[in-house]
């Protein structure tokens, strides 16, 4: 059973509140989970959700409702955009790229610079995709 799968994989928890980097984290967590149970799109968000507590599972309860009252489907995709607005505002998204085209070597090592330009890349893809 692929809940017991997802639950083996020892998913973490998000309890909401204002940590963007927290929040991305713990969607490519849960998504790397999904992929390693081969999860099936119907199960995502049930799954998914299961691990909201605290400030996070109350605001996805009301989200829920508004959704259910404007007979919208719970799609993955719908959850993830919502999660992202919700936890990763868009200027902090655009912070984030703004530090990815402006990141130079400096003091760093060729090691942590690698690192660096891994870790803030996916906020520029464009870029990537050009170099």
């Amino acid at each position: 059973m692929v809940m017991d799968r997802f639950h083996k994989a020892n998913p973490p928890s998000f309890e909401g509140h204002y940590n963007p980097d927290g929040a991305q984290k713990w969607l490519q967590e849960v998504e790397k989970i999904f992929r390693g149970v081969a999860c099936p799109a119907s199960q995502k968000v049930h799954l998914g959700t299961f691990m909201l507590t605290e400030e996070a599972e109350h605001w996805w309860d009301n989200a829920c409702q508004r959704l259910d009252n404007a007979g919208t489907p719970i799609t993955w995709a719908i959850f993830k955009d919502m999660f992202l607005i919700k936890y990763f505002p868009e200027d902090i998204y655009n912070i984030k790229e703004m530090e990815f085209v402006k990141l130079e070597h400096g003091n760093m090592s060729v090691a942590e610079y690698a690192a660096k330009f891994e870790e803030l890349s996916r906020y520029y893809p464009l870029y990537v995709g050009e170099a």
